[in-house]
């Protein structure tokens, strides 16, 4: 398969890896943009594994009454005018009136003008001459706690978490700040897709191998960065930002509080 100069520019955007790396990727993978990745990541030439066809966006994230939507702008002049900040709102009392968990259900939402939420959203990106959007959208049933975020003192929140929980509330709320700061994507490993645990896995095995290390440590070396991976994306096994020398698992289960779920909007994410 012929390997164009735009597939190099994709596979280093993603990756951070060189010019003649990634090429040399691409080419033993036949052209295959997640085998090229995964190559990378074994050879430790990949700074970032992740995908460049996420396009950033601006907007904001608002919520209240366990509800969380992010709505999208093209620029943060947008993200700042008062009718856009305003909808964002009368979205969310959209969205609990009509028990709304997804973008699809939100945007079939009525307004209390009596227009749907797609309707006003169209209406109003053609008045401001910007494309919007319901971008992501949440509802939560149990006990909630809302935590929203902004990036700049002249702009609304721009990142949002909504969890819900048992237990004590000011625990609650350092959960969602780290989970605000440090992104996992998981609550608990179980969570975890088994095909993702093994995919690491088999990472871990060649890049152990590739680095020549003792056939006899592979085993123990895979079990550590497996389990380096989970501090990454697993909530609970983070270590906790506001407990020194504790997880956030530990440090919850020490205050008898329970993460049950969690949603984290971020615009430009």
């Amino acid at each position: 398969m012929a390997i164009t100069a735009a597939d190099v520019k994709k596979l280093r955007d993603a990756t951070g890896a060189g010019m003649m790396d990634a090429k040399k990727a691409l080419t033993e993978a036949d052209g295959d943009f997640d085998k090229a990745v995964e190559a990378l990541r074994i050879h430790g030439l990949a700074k970032q594994a992740k995908r460049a066809d996420r396009e950033a966006s601006n907007g904001i994230v608002a919520g209240r009454d366990g509800a969380l939507i992010q709505f999208a702008a093209e620029t943060d002049f947008v993200a700042k005018n008062a009718e856009f900040v305003g909808l964002a709102e009368e979205i969310v009392d959209a969205v609990i009136k009509a028990g709304a968990t997804d973008v699809e259900a939100a945007n079939a939402a009525t307004l209390a003008s009596g227009a749907t939420v797609s309707d006003a959203v169209q209406e109003l990106g053609a008045k401001i001459g910007e494309n919007i959007s319901v971008a992501n959208a949440a509802l939560f049933d149990g006990t909630t706690h809302l935590y929203l975020h902004r990036r700049a003192a002249d702009l609304p929140p721009q990142v949002g978490v909504l969890v819900e929980y048992t237990g004590d509330a000011a625990l609650a709320h350092q959960a969602a700040m780290q989970i605000a700061a440090m992104s996992p994507q998981y609550t608990t490993r179980e969570e975890v897709p088994a095909d993702i645990v093994e995919n690491e896995k088999r990472i871990a095995e060649a890049t152990a191998r590739e680095e020549g290390k003792p056939e006899g440590a592979i085993s123990r070396i895979v079990e550590g960065r497996v389990g380096g991976y989970y501090k990454d994306v697993v909530l609970v096994d983070q270590p906790a930002v506001w407990e020194d020398k504790k997880s956030v698992g530990d440090a919850l289960k020490a205050g008898n509080t329970e993460i049950k779920r969690f949603v984290r909007f971020a615009v430009g994410a």
